[in-house]
C-alpha cells in the first residue's frame, strides 16, 4: 500500500525498532491499532505534502466515498476505519449488526424530530390546498380527485398525541405489551389483545370517543378475558368455542347469504364453520393458509399461503374432489401475509414476505398496481384499506408505518415508531374515516409496547 494514502496512528517502524524493549506492552498498542484507521481521500500518489481532505474543495471531498475494506467499518464522522469484531466478547464488540442499528435508530430519532415541525411538504410537488381549492371552482379538478388529493394533503400534516387511558380502576395502569388492536365497523370500540407476564395473552375492549375538534377519549372495559386461565371455555361473555389447533387465520362471512359462518386456515387445511349449528366443511390443500378474508357481495372465500399462491372458495358450491373446488387462482413470489378484498370484488390487495404489496384484478388474474416501500422479511404483518379516504397502510418490520394513494401507489407518508425498532415492538394501527364515532375526524390509531397513539388530522 502506497505511502500517503493510509495512515495508522503511530509510526510502525519506530515501534518494531522497540519491540526489544516491552513485548507487552507492544503487543497491547499492536492490537489497538490495528483496530482503526484514518482515511485520507488522496489518490494511490499522493504525497504527504498534498492538501488534507479538510484543506480540499468540497466537491472533491463529496465525490470520493470511502471505499470499502472487507473486516472494517468506515466512520464519516471521525474519519477513520474501525475493525469489525465478529464473535468478540467483549462488552462493546463493534459488528455489523450494531452498526446497523445505530444507524437506523438515528434515522428514527431525526424522522421524529421532523414530525414534530407543524408544516410538512406533500409528497405532490405543488400541491397545496389553495390552488386545489382554486381549480376545483374553475372546474379543472372533478369532485373525486378534489376529495383524494385533500386528504393526501391531511396526510402530510398528521399530527401525533400520546393517549392516556382511562380505567374504572385507576391504581393499575396498563402495564402489558399491546400485540393487536382491531377496531370494529363504526370505529367506537377497539378489541385489544396484550401479552402477560405469566405466558397467554389478555383480550380486552377499549370505548373510543371523537369529536370535531379532533380530541380523542378513550375508556378500558373491564370483561378481560385471559387464554391462560384454566377454566378458559366458561368465562362471562363467551357464546360460543370452537377448539380448533394449528390454526394460522380466520375471517368472518358478512354477507348475508353465509353470515353465521367463520372459516379458519390451517396447515394444508381450510375448514368452514358454521357458528349456530357447528357443521364444518373441509379444503385440502397443499400449503398453509395464512391469510383469509370473505367476499362481501357474495360468499366467496380469498385465501393467502406459504407458498404465495391465492384462491377463492365459494360456499355455494361443494367441495369436489382435487382441487376442482378452487375459482379464481394466481401466485406471488413469496408467502402471502394478508390479503384484503376491495367494495369492487373485482379487485384484491395481497402482501407477501418479499415486503410487496400488490393490487391484482381478479377477472384477468393479473397485478395493476404496486405499493412500493413495504419492508418485510419474514414477519406475519397485516395490510389496512381505506377507501373512503382512498388509503391503504402497513406496518413493516422495521416498525415504520406507511400510507399509501390506493388509486396511484403514490409513498404519501412514513410515520416512524416512537419506540426503538424492535421484533417485539412492531406497531399495531388502526385507521378510520370517523375515529371514535360519527363526530370523530379521520386519524390513525397506533398501539406498541405499553402505550397508545392518536395520529389525528388537523381539525381546520
Amino acid at each position: 500500500m502506497k505511502r500517503g494514502n493510509w495512515q495508522g496512528r503511530g509510526d510502525w517502524g519506530r515501534a518494531d525498532q522497540r519491540q526489544h524493549h516491552n513485548p507487552d506492552r507492544q503487543r497491547e498498542r499492536s492490537s489497538h491499532r490495528s483496530e482503526e484507521y484514518r482515511f485520507e481521500r488522496g489518490g494511490p500518489g499522493t504525497s504527504q505534502n498534498e492538501p488534507s481532505p479538510e484543506t480540499a474543495s468540497p466537491s472533491l471531498s463529496q465525490s470520493s466515498p470511502a471505499p470499502e475494506l472487507p473486516g472494517f467499518y468506515f466512520d464519516p464522522e471521525k474519519n477513520r476505519y474501525f475493525r469489525l469484531l465478529p464473535g468478540h466478547n467483549n462488552c462493546n464488540p463493534l459488528t455489523r449488526e450494531g452498526i446497523q442499528q445505530r444507524e437506523q435508530e438515528g434515522r428514527r430519532v431525526r424522522l421524529l424530530e421532523e414530525d414534530e415541525k407543524p408544516r410538512k411538504k406533500s409528497s405532490r410537488a405543488g400541491l397545496n390546498s389553495t390552488i386545489l381549492f382554486q381549480k376545483r371552482h374553475l372546474g379543472l379538478v372533478s369532485e373525486t380527485s378534489y376529495c383524494r388529493l385533500i386528504h393526501e394533503l391531511k396526510v402530510s400534516s398528521m399530527r401525533r398525541h400520546k393517549l392516556e387511558v382511562q380505567s374504572s380502576d385507576s391504581s393499575s395502569p396498563n402495564t402489558d405489551n399491546f400485540k393487536l388492536i382491531v377496531a370494529d365497523s363504526a370505529c367506537e370500540r377497539v378489541f385489544t389483545v396484550n401479552d402477560v407476564e405469566h405466558g397467554g395473552c389478555k383480550y380486552g375492549i377499549m370505548n373510543f370517543k371523537g369529536c370535531s375538534e379532533g380530541s380523542l377519549s378513550v375508556e378500558m372495559c373491564d370483561n378481560l378475558y385471559f387464554t391462560n386461565r384454566k377454566d378458559m371455555y366458561n368465562q362471562p361473555g363467551m357464546l360460543c368455542s370452537f377448539k380448533i389447533s394449528t390454526a394460522w387465520s380466520c375471517a368472518w362471512c358478512l354477507n348475508p347469504q353465509a353470515d353465521k359462518n367463520f372459516s379458519t386456515g390451517l396447515s394444508r387445511l381450510v375448514i368452514v364453520t358454521d357458528a349456530v349449528t357447528g357443521r364444518r366443511q373441509t379444503y385440502g390443500i397443499n400449503s398453509d393458509v395464512l391469510a383469509q378474508q370473505f367476499a362481501l357481495r357474495a360468499p366467496v372465500l380469498y385465501n393467502g399461503c406459504r407458498t404465495g399462491e391465492i384462491f377463492s372458495i365459494d360456499l355455494r358450491q361443494r367441495a369436489r374432489r382435487g382441487h376442482g373446488w378452487k375459482g379464481v387462482r394466481f401466485y406471488q413470489d413469496s408467502a402471502i401475509t394478508s390479503v384484503r378484498i376491495l367494495q369492487d370484488d373485482n379487485y384484491l390487495i395481497a402482501a407477501d414476505m418479499l415486503g410487496k404489496i400488490k393490487l391484482w384484478d381478479l377477472r384477468m388474474a393479473k397485478a395493476v398496481q404496486q405499493y412500493e416501500g413495504h419492508h418485510n422479511e419474514h414477519a406475519y404483518l397485516p395490510v389496512h384499506v381505506n377507501e373512503q379516504e382512498g388509503l391503504l397502510l402497513a406496518v413493516g418490520q422495521d416498525c415504520y408505518t406507511r400510507l399509501w394513494s390506493l388509486g396511484d401507489g403514490r409513498l404519501l407518508r412514513t410515520i416512524p415508531s416512537p419506540h426503538p425498532a424492535g421484533k417485539d415492538s412492531v406497531p399495531s394501527v388502526v385507521f378510520s374515516s370517523q375515529l371514535g364515532g360519527r363526530r370523530g375526524l379521520p386519524g390513525l390509531l397506533m398501539a406498541v409496547s405499553q402505550d397508545l397513539y392518536y395520529v389525528s388530522y388537523n381539525s381546520d
